[in-house]
């Protein structure tokens, strides 16, 4: 970018050069006053043009003085005609001494070097275009400084080479900023993780693959729009990570974001690790905020896996405590509540425990007149397990329900609240579990071969439904309350719904 302003500047001031050649192709000299018409119109009368001159050489100082690349003129004859303040910042050499020097030689490049670096200089005169080298200089304190040149010819008022200017800087700055655009280029393609940078007013306004894989769209049909309209949950929590960057800097870390993204394919639950970049203006004074770089890649795989394990870790230590603490009760049906207790935290909001009665005709469990509720969670709050006083009224289950489809297919039933039952509570009560009740998981009790009766989870509605993984775990509470309970009938402990004898295979 240095080096296309500094060559576009010297360009421009071409038509500028005295005619005829006169060996300084860049410096403008004022116009003779007065005279005889030889001159400008705007100076045949008196010293009109003499101001316009002085302005003119002031504005070309300050131009060459402002530029971000170092630059200097040679006239036709090799002799230097213009240095601004960058080249004097790299080589320590001010105008003053530099300006007349002819060429290099013995000041800014060493004497061996001299005829070299002045011939392959000299040489832009006699070529169009620009011509880029790489040079080592010499700065004022004698180190050496390895510089990267673009030359080019000066062309006088007759169209001949009057001179050359040349725009240098050094190596390690432009190939930091060759390596800056190399990468920035490179993330903006193919990278492996997703880049978006967003404006401030949070709309995208470029963005690699796999960010437009990820937000379900073309990389140029994702432009400019919010990003409310891309994700569907968890916009809020991204809008004010982004806000957060323009106000106060990138944070320290990497943030996880759940979101939920509308697709073609229907809503999809995604957890991106992100980090955030603020882009300022490096052109501005003062840091003035162009935005935002966001990079983000999708870890929902990772999260849900480690979720699961988590998952997995605890339900096993609840389990081995519930066994523990279990095989220390005197009275059978003790070890029961105790192992719902440990099993149902974190797992479900209510549970129910619904024996069987023997009847005359052994195993007959027909509209859920012979299963007896034994012992459940408070309805109305959190609450441990218990033993129902006086449990031996059979619960009044209708046809289909859940708890006899277990009974009836010796498995597990899961089941929710449809969509169009307003908060779960009609459905809930119509099958006489608790109110806030909203999805079920309903598992039957077997030991010895014999039908028990029936375990039942409940969950809320501001939880998920039950999954495969959660039937596995319920099935294993299931196996050991059915063993508890069975040894209570055996036992004869008293509250235990029905004889001893077999019921219903």
């Amino acid at each position: 970018m240095s080096a296309s302003r500094s060559s576009g500047t010297t360009d421009a001031l071409g038509p500028d050069e005295g005619a005829g050649g006169t060996g300084e192709p860049v410096r403008p000299e004022p116009p003779a006053s007065g005279g005889d018409g030889g001159g400008s119109g705007r100076g045949s009368d008196g010293d009109g043009g003499a101001p316009a001159a002085d302005s003119g050489a002031e504005l070309l100082a300050a131009l060459l003085d402002g530029m971000d690349a170092a630059l200097c003129a040679f006239d036709a004859g090799g002799v230097v005609t213009h240095w601004n303040r960058e080249a004097e910042r790299i080589l320590g050499w001010s105008a003053q001494e530099a300006v007349g020097r002819a060429g290099f030689a013995g000041w800014a490049v060493r004497r061996a070097d001299a005829h070299e670096v002045q011939g392959r200089l000299m040489a832009a005169m006699d070529a169009p275009g620009r011509q880029v080298h790489e040079f080592a200089l010499l700065r004022k304190d004698g180190s050496r400084v390895l510089v990267r040149t673009q030359s080019a010819r000066v062309l006088g008022a007759g169209g001949k080479p009057a001179g050359v200017y040349c725009a240098f800087s050094e190596v390690h700055a432009q190939i930091d900023l060759e390596r800056a655009i190399a990468l920035s280029e490179a993330l903006l393609e193919d990278a492996s993780w997703g880049v978006v940078l967003v404006d401030v007013d949070l709309r995208p306004t470029v963005l690699n693959a796999y960010a437009s894989r990820a937000l379900g769209g073309g990389r140029t049909a994702l432009l400019g729009r919010p990003l409310g309209e891309l994700v569907v949950q968890g916009v809020e929590e991204l809008e004010a990570a982004l806000q957060h960057v323009l106000a106060e800097g990138a944070p320290g870390a990497p943030a996880e974001l759940w979101v939920t993204l509308r697709t073609a394919e229907g809503e999809r639950r995604r957890c991106w690790r992100s980090g955030f970049l603020r882009l300022a203006s490096p052109l501005a004074e003062e840091p003035v905020p162009l935005g935002v770089g966001w990079l983000f890649r999708d870890v929902t795989a990772a999260k849900l896996a480690q979720q699961e394990a988590d998952r997995l870790r605890f339900r096993t230590s609840q389990l081995h405590r519930a066994v523990r603490t279990a095989s220390e009760c005197e009275d059978p049906m003790e070890a029961v509540t105790s192992l719902l207790d440990f099993a149902q935290a974190g797992f479900a909001d209510h549970v129910l425990l619904d024996l069987t009665a023997g009847g005359p005709a052994a195993g007959e469990v027909m509209e859920g007149e012979r299963l007896v509720r034994t012992a459940a969670t408070p309805s109305d709050a959190p609450g441990p397990c218990l033993l129902v006083a006086g449990g031996s009224i059979p619960v009044r289950y209708g046809p289909g329900h859940p708890a006899l489809q277990a009974v009836e297919r010796t498995g597990s039933v899961r089941t929710s609240a449809g969509a169009g039952d307003a908060g779960g509570a009609a459905w809930a009560a119509e099958r006489r579990w608790p109110r806030d009740a909203a999805h079920a998981l309903c598992t039957v009790l077997r030991s010895r071969g014999r039908t028990l009766g029936v375990l039942t989870f409940l969950r809320a509605a501001n939880r998920t439904a039950f999954e495969r993984p959660d039937t596995a775990y319920a099935e294993t509470v299931a196996a050991r309350v059915a063993g508890a309970v069975d040894l209570a009938r055996a036992v004869g402990a008293g509250g235990v719904a029905g004889p001893p004898g077999p019921v219903g295979a």
